[in-house]
């Protein structure tokens, strides 16, 4: 095993000196600079396990699975067209035939360029650029992975192209920059090819509706309380004038759970707010303040856990086109896709948590995850508040007061602000 792994890297290392770069090339594309490494027999390299292409000849993604996080960095050649991405040196442990193209990429190859210093190129099919490139921490059972995004551009894009950065870095876990914005499709009833107008859309989820109440409590019922506060924060968002502002239902109208994450998911929405109002039995003590739940495969407490079975319940009352991958190609991408939609989502109800607690009073424990499905949207950030517990006297003087749910609605707008302003400069004028 060990001779075959040799060979492979020195078959690598003589195609990438002999065919891959021009000397000038590689010169301005040194491998990231690593301490002297012991001899390959001994070194403990990251390792790459698997290595696919997905997409088409618009856009194309490349995935490395590895053993461990690494650092890297990218440049785009032309004359011919490629792509390099220069890595600490790696122990390329894949499938016999790996490198064949699929999209924008006609093929590609890796190998050890130097000690301490492994390469990928990629030939592509034509001019094109890294619209994204990240390093994914191993998590959930799933492996470390590089993911490198292509996209086709003409040659004076191409030519606009940065040029390598000199000083290797360890990319962070999810790219910096979120994706621009998407425009949504036109409103029913609007003209046939009229364009939209490219604000980031907010999707509004008032909980529970018609015939499911939620919790009620001295007459209150959980399913109006939120609808009040859901219009009021569209009312302010509105009269900003920065999005699109969406509501699930802006009535009292049941909705299942899977249809309120579809408006947002068909809206290419960049967040999604549900809004609830949530009670203890009186078995189970009082609690008081806002909590602010993302999603999790594992409730972070029993009482977190008991609410998302709780609302999951309530039911039982009432980028690429997947289609053409293969399961075990799909499945990644879906993976990849939820981990950066968690992290946006976390990074959202971080932001929310410090601008609500200077306003409102939170619960002790104000951040938590549970499995609510009407979280799990895979593309949309996506956070569920609960406002306060309608069960406690306090709270539910709160949530009847129009000056509590101003105030409320004010630190939420201003949270919202500042999570999509960043998305909004990137995208630019016209995007």
């Amino acid at each position: 095993m060990a001779s075959r792994t040799n060979q492979r890297v020195l078959l690598g290392f003589a195609l990438l000196c002999a065919t891959a770069l021009p000397c000038a090339d590689s010169s301005r594309l040194n491998a990231a600079e690593s301490p002297s490494q012991p001899s390959v027999a001994t070194a403990n390299f990251p390792v790459a396990t698997a290595a696919r292409l997905a997409g088409d000849g618009k856009q194309t993604r490349f995935i490395l699975d590895l053993d461990q996080s690494i650092s890297f960095r990218t440049a785009t050649l032309a004359d011919p067209y490629r792509v390099v991405v220069d890595v600490p040196q790696v122990n390329f442990q894949l499938a016999p035939g790996t490198g064949a193209g699929r999209g924008l990429v006609k093929a590609f190859r890796y190998g050890l360029v130097m000690p301490g210093g492994s390469r990928i190129v990629f030939d592509l099919t034509g001019p094109a650029k890294i619209t994204n490139s990240y390093v994914l921490e191993a998590a959930n059972g799933q492996p470390a992975r590089l993911v490198l995004e292509l996209e086709e551009v003409d040659r004076a894009a191409f030519a606009q192209t940065p040029a390598p950065e000199k000083r290797p870095e360890l990319r962070p876990t999810i790219a910096a920059v979120p994706p621009a914005t998407i425009p949504v499709p036109p409103e029913p009833g609007s003209k046939a090819g009229a364009p939209s107008d490219g604000r980031p859309v907010v999707v509004i989820d008032p909980g529970h509706g018609g015939i499911d109440n939620g919790t009620q409590s001295s007459g209150e019922s959980e399913k109006n309380l939120v609808l009040a506060f859901g219009l009021a924060l569209r009312d302010r968002l509105e009269k900003a004038g920065k999005y699109r502002v969406v509501m699930t239902r802006d009535d009292d109208t049941f909705i299942p759970l899977n249809d309120r994450a579809k408006v947002a998911r068909n809206l290419n929405a960049a967040l999604f707010i549900s809004i609830h109002a949530d009670a203890l039995p009186k078995a189970e003590g009082d609690a008081q303040g806002a909590t602010i739940y993302t999603l999790s495969d594992k409730a972070s407490d029993a009482e977190a856990q008991r609410l998302a079975d709780a609302e999951n319940r309530a039911d039982a009352i009432a980028g690429f086109n997947l289609s053409e991958e293969p399961t075990d190609v799909a499945d990644i991408l879906i993976d990849l896709t939820q981990r950066e939609t968690r992290t946006f989502s976390n990074r959202f109800a971080h932001l929310l948590m410090g601008e609500m607690k200077s306003t409102v009073r939170m619960h002790k424990h104000p951040l938590k995850s549970a499995g609510f499905r009407v979280l799990k949207a895979p593309d949309v950030p996506s956070v569920l508040v609960e406002i306060g517990y309608v069960s406690n006297k306090g709270d539910l003087e709160h949530l009847v007061s129009e000056g509590w749910r101003s105030k409320a609605v004010g630190s939420m707008a201003q949270a919202i602000d500042t999570f999509l302003a960043k998305r909004m400069a990137t995208a630019g004028p016209g995007n």
